[in-house]
C-alpha cells in the first residue's frame, strides 16, 4: 500500500501515516519536487502512528539545472547517508594529519555535515518555482527593473572553497512582474550549489527568461574566488566579473548601456 505525504524540505521531518505493521523499503522522491515523498507500507490492520524520518538517510535528491542550450532538466544523484558523510570527513581530518578523536575534533564531522546541508541547500529547491507567482497590474510599466548588489556565498566546484560576491539582476517586463525578493531567492538557490561563475550567471538569466518571458534579461555577477585568493597563485583583491544578456539587453545597445551605466553608480 502506498501513501503519498506532503512534507517540508527540512533535513529532519515528522510525518503521520496510517500504517499496518513494519515499514518496508522506505522512501523515493518525486522526480520533480523534493516536497513529495512516497512511503511504502505493509502489514495487517492499519493503525495511526507518528514516525520520524531523517531525509539525509532516506532520499535520493533531485534538482533542476540547465543544459548546454539553456533548457531545464532534472538530475538525480544517489545521496550517501549522514553516517557515510561524517566518516568521509573523519578520513579527511586523518589525511590532513590530525586525530578526529581528540576533544576539539570529536564533533567536527557532524558539524561539517550540518554546515554542508546549509551550504548546498540549493540542490533541494527549484529556482523556477520561485518565479511562478507574478503580478499583471503594472499600469503598462515596460522599463528596466534592476535589483543591485544581491549578496551571495557559493562554492567553487573545482576546490569546494567559497565564492563570495554580489549579483545584479535586471529585466524588462512584458505584461507581468515578479516580487523582487523572488529574484534574490533565485540567486540564492543557484548559489547554494557547487558552481563556476560563468554557469551561475547564465542559470539565473535563463531561468528568469523562461519563466517570466520578459522582453530581456541582464545578469552581472562580481565575485572573489577563494580558490585563487587563499591557495594557488594567492592573488588577493581580485574580482571576477561575468554577464549574461538576453533579449533586448543583447539586441539593443541603448538598453544594455542603460544597465551598465546604472551599475556604475
Amino acid at each position: 500500500m502506498n501513501y503519498i505525504v506532503s512534507v517540508t524540505t527540512s533535513p529532519s521531518i515528522w510525518i503521520i501515516a496510517a500504517v499496518s505493521g513494519p515499514i518496508a523499503p522506505v522512501i523515493q522522491l518525486n522526480p520533480r519536487n523534493v516536497k513529495v515523498i512516497i512511503v511504502n507500507l505493509v502489514g495487517l490492520s492499519p493503525t495511526l502512528m507518528l514516525k520520524k524520518i531523517d531525509m539525509n538517510d532516506c532520499v535520493t535528491p533531485s534538482f533542476s539545472d540547465l543544459d548546454a542550450d539553456g533548457q531545464e532538466f532534472f538530475a538525480t544523484v544517489e545521496k550517501p547517508s549522514q553516517a557515510e558523510a561524517e566518516a568521509a570527513v573523519r578520513t579527511l581530518i586523518e589525511w590532513a594529519g590530525d586525530d578526529p578523536d581528540r576533544e576539539g575534533l570529536r564533533d567536527t564531522p557532524q558539524r561539517v555535515v550540518r554546515s554542508y546541508e546549509e551550504f548546498f541547500a540549493g540542490y533541494t529547491l527549484e529556482p523556477s518555482e520561485m518565479l511562478r507567482r507574478t503580478f499583471e497590474e503594472t499600469d503598462g510599466y515596460d522599463e528596466m527593473v534592476l535589483l543591485k548588489n544581491v549578496s551571495f556565498e557559493s562554492h567553487c566546484e573545482h576546490h569546494m572553497v567559497p565564492i563570495i560576491g554580489v549579483a545584479h539582476v535586471a529585466y524588462v517586463p512584458h505584461n507581468r512582474v515578479v516580487g523582487i525578493s523572488k529574484l534574490a531567492r533565485v540567486v540564492e538557490t543557484f548559489g547554494k550549489r557547487l558552481q563556476i561563475q560563468e554557469r551561475f550567471t547564465k542559470q539565473i538569466a535563463k531561468t528568469i527568461e523562461q519563466v517570466l518571458e520578459p522582453k530581456g534579461v541582464g545578469v552581472v555577477i562580481e565575485a572573489q574566488h577563494q580558490c585563487m585568493t587563499t591557495r594557488g597563485v594567492k592573488k588577493s583583491d581580485v574580482t571576477m566579473r561575468t554577464s549574461c544578456m538576453l533579449g533586448c539587453f543583447q539586441d539593443n545597445l541603448a538598453t544594455r548601456s542603460e544597465l551598465l551605466d546604472a551599475l556604475r553608480h
